[in-house]
This record gives structure tokens, sequence and C-alpha cells, in this order.
């Protein structure tokens, strides 16, 4: 039997065969299979080796239902008129693996390509409306802000595509090349302000501190000197009281022994002529060392003394 005999004879065996194996295929981990018949939806498939009708039954698409990202950058315009350029991440998924959230992925849009258009420019549209209603000024510290605001705008829309928006990240800020070269302007003029404000306060601060030292040294040293001047009255005064207190007694027992109370008067010229000369600095004293001199010198010091003593009795 010649071969072309035998595939005329037995060619429904290579039909079956390719029929059997045409009727097996897989679906990859993270993926799910929507089947369709004749163009119409008949159901989806899980990951593993799968069986359909061969010849009926294709698999129209495999959605995965892992997380995608996509880089995106565009520009935008504020309120006042200024360029916003914008680089940004978007991380997105499938909603869930329900019947349902699957068909409107499998059967919204005509290929993934229009999809992430469509997302691309729906995620624009959202930022560029916020930052229309703001400022300048204001953009840079709205990030936080904007990636809210879009969350909220955007989820709702890509729910009704099957999707889920997970996180939207604004990575960098951009001006035009003049508003930035004006920013740095500013800037560097408040650092030279704040930077002359906290010198001005520091000399300040130097010079209150500087003047309160002063201040307190000064008070310390006049309360000082008051205090020494106190306590010097004090020891003059006590020095006089016991020069007289001991002058007093001498005399008194000269008196009791019958003997004349002037040498007590000559003791004290005496000591005080040799204390002139031991603890003198120089000074030059004048004392009369006549006979006459020192007569009327001893009246004066007995004068003293009678006076004083008078002043000891009233008291």
């Amino acid at each position: 039997m010649t071969l072309s005999k035998f595939l005329a004879d037995y060619w429904w065996i290579f039909v079956l065969i390719i029929l059997f194996f045409g009727a097996f295929f897989t679906i990859n981990q993270g993926y799910i299979g929507v089947i369709t018949m004749f163009g119409k939806y008949q159901r989806i498939v899980l990951p593993g080796l799968r069986i359909k009708l061969p010849l009926l039954e294709s698999v129209y698409k495999k959605i995965s239902y892992q997380n995608r990202s996509v880089e995106l950058e565009f520009q935008a315009i504020t309120g006042d008129q200024a360029n916003v350029y914008f680089k940004s991440m978007l991380l997105y998924s499938v909603q869930n693996q329900d019947e349902e959230t699957l068909k409107k992925v499998a059967f919204k849009f005509v290929s993934d390509k229009d999809m992430m258009q469509a997302l691309v420019r729906t995620v624009e549209g959202s930022i560029r409306t916020y930052v229309a209603s703001k400022k300048q000024a204001e953009v840079l510290g709205l990030r936080k802000e904007i990636v809210e605001y879009v969350k909220e705008q955007v989820d709702h829309t890509l729910e009704n595509w099957g999707y889920h928006l997970i996180d939207l990240q604004i990575n960098d800020i951009t001006f035009d090349k003049v508003i930035l070269d004006s920013m740095s302007k500013v800037v560097a003029s408040n650092n030279l302000k704040a930077a002359a404000e906290n010198e001005g306060q520091a000399l300040l601060i130097t010079k209150t501190k500087a003047a309160e030292a002063e201040g307190n040294a000064i008070k310390i040293s006049a309360e000082a000197e008051k205090e020494a001047a106190r306590l010097r009255g004090q020891g003059v005064a006590l020095f006089r009281q016991e020069v007289a207190r001991g002058m007093t007694e001498a005399a008194e027992q000269m008196k009791q022994a019958n003997l004349d109370t002037n040498v007590i008067l000559f003791s004290m010229w005496t000591e005080a002529i040799k204390n002139f000369a031991e603890f003198g600095k120089g000074n030059v004293i004048f004392l009369d060392g006549s006979a006459i001199g020192m007569e009327n010198t001893m009246r004066q010091i007995q004068a003293l003394m009678v006076k004083h003593a008078g002043t000891s009795d009233i008291k």
C-alpha cells in the first residue's frame, strides 16, 4: 500500500488527531482566558490546561490580573497662566476576577493600546482640571491634594472599565526656566534676608547679654564696696570702743594706785610716734617735739579723754 493510497483511505484519522489536540490549550498563571463561540461570549477559564470545543470555541483574550504600571509626562496650565510639567507613575490592575468585571475588561476596548490611551488621557485631564483652579505658587505644596483628587475622579471611570487605580505618584513638578530662575532669585533673597535678620538678632542678643553682665558686675561691685565700707566702719568703731575701754580701765587702776594718769597719755603719744615710724608709707607727718608742743598735745588728748568719760557717764 502506497503512502498516497493510505492518506486517501485514512485521512479522517489525521482530522481526528488535529481536532483532538486542538481542543486543549493552556492559560498561564496571572491570566484568565475569555472563551467565545462564533464571536459571542461563552465563559471564562482559569490558569492551567483547559479544553474547548474545536472549531467552535476560541480563546478571545487572555486578561492579566497582575498589577501594571505606566509612566506619564504631560503639561498643565495654572490659573495664572504658568506652565507646569508633571512626571508621574500610574499603578493599576483589574478590579477583581468576577465574570462581569472580566467581560468589561475584554469587550470595553478594541485593544489594550486603546484602553491605555484612554486611561492616560483621563488621568492627565483630571490633573489639568485641578491645576487650572490653582495658582503657580500653590502647586508645589499641593502634591498630596492633587493625587487624592485624581484618585477620586479617575476611580469611578476605571470601575466602569473593570479596572482599579492602585496608586498615583507624582515624581516631579517643574516650571518654565524663566519661572524657575525667578523662584531661585526669590528664594536666595529670602535666604539673605533671613540670614541678615538672624545675624542682627544674634548681635542684639550678644549686646543685651553684655550690657546685662556689665550691669550685674557694677551692681555686685557696688554692693561689695558698700559691705566692705560697712565692715570697715564697724571695725573702726569697735577699735575705738576697745581703746577707750582699755584707757578707762588703766586710768582707774592708776588712780587706785595713786599714780599720775598722765603716764597713759604719754604712752599713747609715744606709741603713736612709733606706729608712724613703723607703718608709714612715705607720707610726711610733722609733729611738734618741743616741751610746749608736747604739753599742748597732751592737754588735747586729756580733754578728749575727759569729754569721752563725761559722755560715757551720761549714757
